[in-house]
């Protein structure tokens, strides 16, 4: 069975690729010459080119679709290798090969470590990784050939995804570093980033022979070190919104959770001594802030109206327990 399968294989008359893996990008044919001088005939399909290759130099580069009469076409190197087959030389020295010409789409990557870049905004160093798909197709089969495919008899997709994420970090954390985009603004500029991203990556994609056709971000995230940073960023955000709410700013918000903390604390006699000299205190916060904003507005500052609403606005965001709140308001009606 194994000699006439060698026979047929001797007599077969038509070079094609036939059936291609999904996968494959390049594709050896044969390199044995019985079969390379028996032919007569050359398909080259839809989405497909050939290669010939000649004591391991690239000859030819094929790339229209068609049939060629091989007896007869006019093909620079082909009467050469012909005449050579005939004489019965080395029967490995002529090869042929096909690749994909379609594009080839929805490629996955994802960054395999994180991308460090510095927060424009809020001067903190980033971690972020990202993930998305990317497009291509061959646009130089023979370099591409000489330079990576080389003696391999088949050559995948996957082995160029392969190749190509790991020349990608280098151009995707320059962007993202370039770009001046916070870590905020990220998800509402993808495309933005995607468009930049993939101009950054043309070259690398040229030099191999290849044209990046479309580069998507689907999706980021950030390390663990930056979402810290981040939910900090957010606390204090909502805390200097709430102080502000009610008259106060960062630093008096800061003063009146240290007495609080302090008032708290129920360690023993130091700790109630602590606590009086707390409570002391936040009155003290207290009482300046109404002077303050009697400074300010002194018609309205003295209406005892006007002070139980700031008073009650300092309960309903928690800077102030119902003790204190009414222990004060005692005080204020006191004075009327």
């Amino acid at each position: 069975m194994a000699i006439w399968d060698k026979v047929k294989g001797q007599l077969r008359s038509v070079i094609e690729w036939e059936n291609p893996n999904p996968d494959s990008l390049f594709y050896k044919w044969t390199d044995d010459g019985n079969e390379i001088k028996n032919a007569s005939k050359l398909i080259v399909g839809p989405g497909q080119g050939c290669i010939f290759v000649h004591e391991g130099k690239l000859e030819a580069v094929i790339t229209d679709q068609g049939i060629t009469d091989l007896k007869t076409a006019n093909i620079p190197f082909w009467t050469t290798i012909s005449s050579f087959m005939q004489k019965f030389q080395s029967e490995h020295k002529v090869g042929i090969y096909f690749f994909k010409t379609t594009e080839i789409v929805d490629q996955k990557w994802g960054t395999p470590s994180v991308i460090k870049y510095q927060d424009p905004t809020y001067k903190f160093p980033v971690g972020l990784r990202a993930f998305g798909n990317f497009s291509f197709r061959i646009a130089d089969p023979g370099g591409f050939f000489t330079e990576i495919v080389g003696a391999v008899n088949d050559y995948y997709v996957s082995d160029f995804n392969n190749m190509m994420k790991s020349r990608m970090l280098g151009p995707l954390a320059d962007f993202f570093a370039e770009s001046k985009f916070s870590y905020a603004d990220i998800d509402a500029q993808r495309n933005e980033l995607s468009d930049g991203i993939k101009g950054k990556l043309i070259d690398e994609f040229v030099r191999l022979g290849f044209e990046i056709t479309d580069f998507k971000i689907e999706g980021t995230s950030f390390d663990e070190d930056t979402m810290k940073r981040i939910n900090r960023i957010a606390d204090m955000t909502a805390e200097a919104q709430a102080a502000a709410a009610v008259g106060l700013n960062y630093a008096d918000m800061q003063k009146l959770d240290a007495l609080k903390a302090a008032a708290a604390n129920e360690g023993g006699a130091a700790g109630m001594g602590m606590g009086m000299g707390a409570g002391m205190g936040m009155g003290q916060m207290m009482a300046g802030m109404m002077g303050g904003q009697q400074n300010q507005a002194a018609p309205a500052a003295d209406d005892p109206a006007a002070k139980l609403g700031k008073l009650k606005q300092m309960l309903d965001n928690g800077f102030i327990t119902q003790e204190e709140f009414d222990a004060k308001k005692k005080e204020i009606l006191a004075s009327m």
